[in-house]
């Protein structure tokens, strides 16, 4: 090959090489911005995804991850009002925004960017958890402290870093171990107290109830008495007028009647001893049958 064709094929190659360097692709995952000889160019179409122009050789691209990245930062120690120790584990969830301010606030580099959000989010805690005590930090105004955090520290990290806060969130909240056993006695003994309240109206609202089921008892007892004395006089009085109306009907038979049971009664054991005038009204019934 001749050295004009070894030319013209370098020639061809440099300029296809300038031609592909030419354009640049931004991912969807991706954000990007254009650098001219170092310096951040002003338009904001090379930060969009999709593909894009630039000059060869003296523009160059910088990409950046465009996806929601954690924070998962180290436990670590914050005061309440009451000056109490807490221990907070937590996580920032943040996106790039801007990626021109996040160039220049970071050189791009993402490590620095969440030492920096740790570091904002670690100081927003501590005043946060400065401003409660202990059982709104854990319980009482956990969520409104989360938010608040979230949306203070979303403000300062675009002014400052480009970044958007998504969210901030406590994973764990535990106690030193210096205090973790005077707080678990003193919730024992709050306990403890709380029970033996229960159990003292329990043993009230008991007695009460035994006290009222003794009263219905005795109330219904009494008018069960009642009813049965009424009962029992109804039916006496009722045998009375059927032994009266059958005495009235025929007297002669009645007495008879009643002298048969009373032999029925003396004499069924056949041990009876009865000394008795043979005259008497007892024998007058049995003194006329053997007389006939």
């Amino acid at each position: 090959m001749s050295v004009k064709n070894i030319v013209i094929v370098v020639v061809v190659l440099l300029i296809g090489a300038l031609l592909l360097d030419t354009f640049y692709i931004v991912d969807e995952r991706q954000r990007a911005i254009l650098l001219r000889f170092g310096d951040v160019m002003s338009p904001e179409e090379g930060e969009l995804p999709g593909l894009h122009l630039k000059f060869p050789i003296a523009d160059q691209v910088k990409y950046f991850d465009g996806r929601v990245l954690t924070r998962d930062a180290t436990p670590e120690r914050y005061l309440t009002i009451e000056q109490k120790p807490l221990i907070v584990d937590w996580f920032a969830k943040w996106r790039i925004a801007n990626p021109r301010s996040y160039y220049t606030a970071t050189s791009g580099i993402e490590e620095s960017a969440n030492a920096r959000l740790q570091a904002k989010v670690s100081q927003g805690l501590r005043d946060q958890i400065g401003k409660r005590d202990m059982h709104e930090v854990i319980s009482g105004e956990r969520d409104q402290l989360m938010q608040e955090l979230t949306n203070e520290m979303n403000v300062t990290m675009m002014d400052e870093f480009g970044i958007t806060v998504i969210d901030v969130r406590v994973k764990r909240i535990d106690l030193p171990d210096e205090v973790s056993s005077a707080v678990f006695e003193r919730m024992n003994s709050e306990r403890e107290v709380e029970a033996r309240q229960y159990r003292a109206t329990g043993r009230e609202q008991a007695i009460g109830i035994e006290a009222d089921a003794q009263r219905q008892v005795t109330v219904i007892g009494a008018e069960a008495q009642r009813d049965a004395e009424r009962i029992r006089g109804d039916g006496d009085a009722q045998a009375t007028k059927i032994y009266a109306d059958a005495y009235g009907q025929d007297k002669e038979f009645y007495e008879f009647y009643r002298s048969i049971n009373a032999y029925v009664n003396v004499f069924q054991d056949g041990r009876s001893l009865l000394v008795l005038d043979p005259s008497s009204e007892f024998f007058k019934y049995l003194k006329r049958d053997i007389a006939e």
